[in-house]
């Protein structure tokens, strides 16, 4: 009997250090039709979709992953996927890239998550935990306004529903086939989704 507690006592331990990082639904189940013309063309793209943010994604993998770790941290205590949390890095600041001193958005974005600092007050320095962990409860606030705003949703929907409210706000969201209008390049959550499977498939 008691060498089964133990194992299941070292089961449980093992599971909470591992994380969950599926509670509020997985990029993994979301179609997207990825970026937009709009989006792809400043990279330098001659073509948009799925195939442009895993392009974009591939060019940010280097600089994300001196903050996989983290990014993988913070995910497994919010219980967030990782990858989503790097899709919107990627999203918003290429891994930093597009970042000067830290600030993007005409000095109102913050971060490599870019909390804008008109709606919240920036905490950490610009590439830290304390950043990472604030930006990712901004995005579950999010979602849970969703969830609550469209209860009917399936979780996943709900999900892309608060990945696109990250970028306009939950008013911004009336309709699960249209709630990009209105967002950066009409395209936010289907890009942020493409790419977050791209940093799925490479260890996120």
């Amino acid at each position: 009997m008691y060498p089964t507690l133990v194992l299941l006592g070292l089961a449980a331990l093992l599971g909470a250090s591992q994380g969950r990082t599926d509670c509020y639904g997985s990029v993994s189940r979301i179609n997207t039709p990825g970026a937009s013309c709009k989006t792809a063309k400043p990279e330098g793209l001659s073509y948009c979709g799925v195939r442009a943010s895993e392009k974009i994604a591939e060019r940010d993998l280097r600089a994300m992953n001196q903050y996989k770790a983290i990014i993988k941290k913070v995910g497994e205590k919010l219980c967030v996927e990782p990858a989503l949390i790097a899709g919107i890095i990627s999203r918003e600041s290429h891994a930093g890239a597009a970042l000067k001193k830290g600030w993007g958005d005409n000095g109102n974005g913050f971060g490599l998550m870019q909390v804008d600092k008109r709606s919240h007050k920036p905490v950490g320095q610009w590439n830290s935990e304390a950043h990472i962990n604030q930006g990712t409860n901004i995005l579950i606030s999010m979602i849970k306004t969703i969830q609550k705003k469209f209860p009917r949703w399936t979780k996943d929907q709900q999900l892309k529903g608060g990945i696109s409210a990250y970028n306009a706000g939950p008013g911004n969201v009336r309709s699960y086939d249209r709630m990009d209008v209105g967002t950066t390049h009409n395209d936010y959550s289907d890009d942020v989704v493409a790419r977050a499977k791209y940093f799925k498939a490479h260890g996120y």
